[in-house]
């Protein structure tokens, strides 16, 4: 079964218990590029610290700061980081994104129950996004990326990257058959006497495959939301997903031995499986929003569609994703304030009226500029008039 793409994680959008840290910074990709990153969080979390005993006091800081202190120590995390890192931590939720891109430092502590996110808008919520996950029978890999670009993510502590990682060295013990009865994963099984060789393989292959299937969906699936193509050769592929309990786990996989294949050709195969579906969803939100706009719901004037969103009124958003309206927008009323001329420090309209949009139940849809159906960078489909 495919799940769509959700964009920015699902928890990210959610209210948390207070307070909540949000941390963004530009890392390297390899040594020595790399060399600094350590040190450079260390002094981001200090101003964690700093700003946090201001807001709750240092009790109350404390104890998220015990959270992200050992991660300056983390050599093998500094050794396998992208373009960027983001941290979200409140007493009720920690996560960490690995980024694709660069993004500006930045470290937010606030009362108000929600992370910030406004830096993850145009990196997340394309819907071009997918992991691939590479499996043999002895190990995994594990990939994510978008249309341009894929890269090896370091698994979840709690994900086995290998059968003996998984299984350890109990492995099934020789001349033993197994039958299987009652449900997938119950562990209903009777053993009997003078299997094969190849009996204790199959078994403890599956017995690996359940271990990654469920680590997978609980530390990489269900965070993201994000549709996940299995790449492994045909006999791999059918062990798998007999076992496979995952959602976002889509019918169509690579049928490829994935030790042969390199990133980038992980990325084009795959891409020719999502790229269908993610221009069928671009061109119905274009054929939604010109059905709504002439019966006088839907607008491509981001000042009718700020008033809207401010209101609750905004269904569905697009945006370009090369345009930018250097200025702020108030959340309340949907007023638009441009920026003075010159001031390189001014916000953009487009992504706060997005996160308006969001914090509304609305759907934010970021398209290519050769895609969108207004001239103006944006285009809202309403609820009501």
């Amino acid at each position: 079964m495919k799940r769509e793409s959700t964009g920015i994680p699902a928890e990210l959008l959610n209210e948390h218990e207070s307070p909540c840290i949000s941390i963004y910074m530009p890392t390297g990709r390899r040594h020595p590029e790399n060399i600094q990153d350590a040190l450079h969080f260390k002094n981001l979390v200090s101003e964690v610290r700093d700003k946090g005993i201001v807001l709750a006091g240092k009790r109350g800081i404390q104890p998220l700061l015990d959270r992200l202190t050992p991660m300056v120590d983390d050599h093998d995390f500094w050794m396998h980081t992208l373009d960027g890192v983001a941290v979200f931590a409140s007493p009720d939720h920690f996560q960490v994104l690995h980024l694709q891109e660069r993004v500006p430092d930045g470290v937010s502590v606030t009362g108000t129950g929600k992370f910030h996110i406004k830096p993850l808008l145009r990196l997340f919520q394309g819907g071009d996004r997918f992991q691939v996950l590479a499996v043999t029978a002895t190990d995994i890999r594990l990939f994510e990326g978008n249309r341009f670009r894929l890269d090896e993510l370091r698994p979840a502590p709690g994900v086995p990257k290998s059968l003996v990682d998984a299984l350890g060295f109990e492995t099934t013990p020789p001349h033993q058959t197994v039958a299987s009865f009652g449900t997938p994963g119950s562990g209903g099984a009777i053993r009997h006497g003078h299997s094969s060789r190849r009996d204790e393989e199959e078994l403890d292959t599956e017995r690996f495959y359940r271990a990654v299937d469920r680590a997978v969906e609980e530390w990489h699936s269900k965070p993201t939301g994000l549709p996940l193509i299995l790449a492994a050769l045909p006999q791999h592929q059918s062990e798998f997903r007999r076992v496979s309990r995952n959602a976002s786990l889509i019918a169509e996989g690579l049928d490829i031995d994935p030790r042969l294949a390199g990133g980038e050709e992980l990325r084009r195969m795959a891409w020719e499986i999502l790229e269908p579906g993610w221009s069928m969803k671009i061109d119905e939100a274009r054929a939604r929003y010109e059905e709504y706009y002439s019966k006088r719901l839907g607008d491509d004037d981001p000042y009718l569609i700020a008033k809207a969103a401010g209101a609750g009124r905004v269904w569905i958003l697009l945006l370009d994703s090369e345009r930018r309206y250097p200025g702020s927008l108030d959340p309340v009323t949907g007023r638009i304030v441009p920026a003075k001329a010159g001031d390189q420090s001014a916000g953009d309209v487009l992504e706060d009226l997005a996160l308006l949009v969001l914090d509304n139940g609305g759907e934010v849809l970021v398209l290519p500029p050769e895609k969108m159906p207004s001239l103006t960078g944006v285009a809202a489909v309403y609820r009501y008039a």
